[in-house]
């Protein structure tokens, strides 16, 4: 009996010792030491790269990627102005520029840093839409990454009323590809930015400006699956 005893407290300290080893130990600044280096303060949110077959999916992301950045307390470059002009200078796509010298937008836009977002799986799956998105923060000053994140999201769009008959189950699964079917995909973009940004150091414009450098941060590559 003792023995069975011991051998259950050893158990219970291993699943302890396990579940503190794989407990987050990451900060934003240990994540993005560059960002609390050059404090960017304004920045110019570059159209996104498509390599889906979803030819909506770059506006879609495009219209809905400064709002979380805003809110962290940044300024940032009107989308709209700046797409208008990015098109009259062909400039509007952004694989000609992530790898080179962005140092031009910095002079044009009077920016700090530049995000770039790279879109490589969006699509319908199952009762719900599958996104995978790289995010990049690169300054102007230096060019160097100052922020990068990817996002694996699973928007699930299932309706669930509870119900247990065959008919209850059958008009579920109606529901939930009607759902599909007719959901903006806007909703799955809001809900993947909102979460990589979710650990953008905050800028000049937040209360938290400078104070932020210890706050715990998740895991860099973000899958996650929200309703």
């Amino acid at each position: 009996m003792k023995k069975i005893y011991n051998l259950l407290i050893i158990g219970v300290a291993l699943l302890l010792f396990s579940s503190c080893a794989t407990t987050s130990s990451y900060t934003r600044a240990s994540l993005y030491p560059k960002m609390y280096e050059e404090r960017p303060v304004s920045l110019l949110v570059m159209p996104p790269i498509n390599n889906t077959t979803n030819v909506e999916a770059k506006d879609l992301l495009y219209t809905s990627i400064s709002y979380p950045l805003v809110e962290a307390g940044y300024y940032v470059v009107s989308p709209h102005l700046a797409m208008e002009f990015l098109k009259n200078e062909s400039a509007y796509d952004a694989e000609l520029f992530i790898d080179g010298d962005i140092s031009m937008f910095g002079k044009v836009f009077g920016v700090d840093a530049v995000i770039f977002s790279v879109v490589d799986k969006w699509e319908k799956q199952g009762l719900g839409i599958a996104t995978h998105i790289r995010y990049l923060v690169k300054s102007t000053k230096t060019n160097e990454i100052l922020f990068e994140r990817k996002c694996d999201l699973y928007l699930d769009l299932q309706v669930q009323s509870g119900q247990s008959s065959a008919l209850g189950v059958l008009m579920e699964l109606a529901a939930s590809a009607i759902m599909t079917a007719t959901t903006d995909h806007i909703v799955a973009a809001r809900k993947c930015n909102r979460y990589v940004f979710s650990d953008f150091p905050r800028g000049q414009y937040n209360p938290n400006f400078g104070l932020d450098k210890d706050v715990k941060a998740s895991e860099p590559n973000v899958r996650i699956s929200v309703k």
